[in-house]
């Protein structure tokens, strides 16, 4: 059986480092074949739209997406096209495992937490306006309802993980009842999970505790964005968002990306670190079922990294090229 899936290259780096990722795919057996489509400043300029609807309909209909690093202009231009991913496919679940990788030197070790970022509402509902000259109102959104559906899949991802405690963040003591209504909801839901440990923590103590001691957290269950910032303060713990997989999920689809920037400095010149794309893509195949290959790939991730090649963000001096054929080499036979 192959898998028909959408892939999004993006811009900048993307092209290289998703080409380098179905590389690896490839001569690791993964069944997939891939239905390239337009996303980002590519699209936009091509259709007027950074997120056609034929890329969206693909998605849909193949139940699976990769996508590498999209642009999004600074000051105008057109709205994200990563919001507008999430918010039109209901990708309510941001998907982001931790971890320390052997051999890459950090200032931590051991670490392996997931951050699920609740993608829907929060600050990015983008419902803001002008009240008066000068001055702006944004309004934060936060409703029962998505409050469970995200602690329902955070604690059935720890159930079938075999994780152990799922904690949920907050500034409730300033925001009662925005921040309430989700904790409230967390621990409605976590009634059904009693075998699994629960607790709650304000976004003030997280942030000082995974500076100090990230190893005793496990899963992070976040309002949007809260998620959005300690999900990369996260990846700083294990080595920069260039060694981090990531994810958006919906009730029947889900989309695998990168979720470092598109890095136009170094684009087309064979310099870029493909590995954030190859680790959401393994992500992927666990998510496909596909958990053979998907072992065989994180292994030869920890080998190459164990080696001398590396790319210039990891200390060495390969180009994508050469690090992609030691990923290869390095797959177990």
């Amino acid at each position: 059986m192959r898998y028909r899936v959408t892939l999004i290259e993006g811009d900048g780096i993307g092209p290289e480092v998703t080409a380098a990722t179905a590389e690896v795919l490839e001569a690791a057996g993964a069944p997939i074949e891939w239905e390239k489509m337009p996303g980002g400043l590519r699209a936009f300029e091509a259709f007027g739209e950074p997120m056609p609807r034929p890329t969206l309909d693909s998605i849909l209909r193949n139940k699976v997406g990769l996508k590498g690093p999209l642009a999004t202009p600074k000051g105008g231009g057109y709205r994200s096209a990563n919001v507008a991913l999430r918010k039109t496919l209901d990708l309510f679940v941001g998907w982001r495992p931790v971890r320390s990788l052997p051999s890459l030197v950090t200032r931590h070790h051991g670490v392996d937490l997931v951050v699920l970022r609740e993608n829907t509402q929060d600050l990015y509902a983008g419902i803001e306006h002008e009240i008066t000259p000068g001055t702006v109102v944004t309004l934060k959104v936060s409703t029962a309802e998505a409050g469970r559906r995200i602690a329902a899949w955070a604690f059935e991802y720890a159930r079938t993980q075999g994780r152990r405690r799922v904690t949920v963040v907050h500034k409730r003591s300033v925001l009662p009842r925005t921040d309430g209504a989700f904790v409230d909801a967390f621990y409605d839901v976590g009634a059904n999970y009693p075998f699994i440990q629960q607790d709650d923590v304000s976004l003030d103590d997280l942030s000082l505790g995974l500076v100090q001691e990230p190893e005793r957290f496990d899963v992070l269950l976040l309002q949007n964005l809260y998620g959005d910032i300690i999900s990369d303060l996260a990846a700083g713990l294990v080595g920069g968002l260039g060694v981090v997989p990531g994810a958006n999920v919906g009730k029947h689809v889900a989309v695998f990306e990168a979720v470092h920037g598109t890095a136009p400095d170094i684009a087309g010149q064979g310099k870029a670190n493909p590995l954030a794309v190859l680790m959401s893509a393994v992500l992927m195949l666990d998510h496909m079922g596909e958990r053979r290959v998907a072992d065989r790939v994180r292994a030869s991730i920890d080998h190459t990294l164990a080696g001398p090649i590396r790319t210039g963000d990891l200390g060495g001096r390969a180009g994508t090229a050469e690090f992609t054929a030691a990923l290869i080499d390095n797959l177990p036979r």
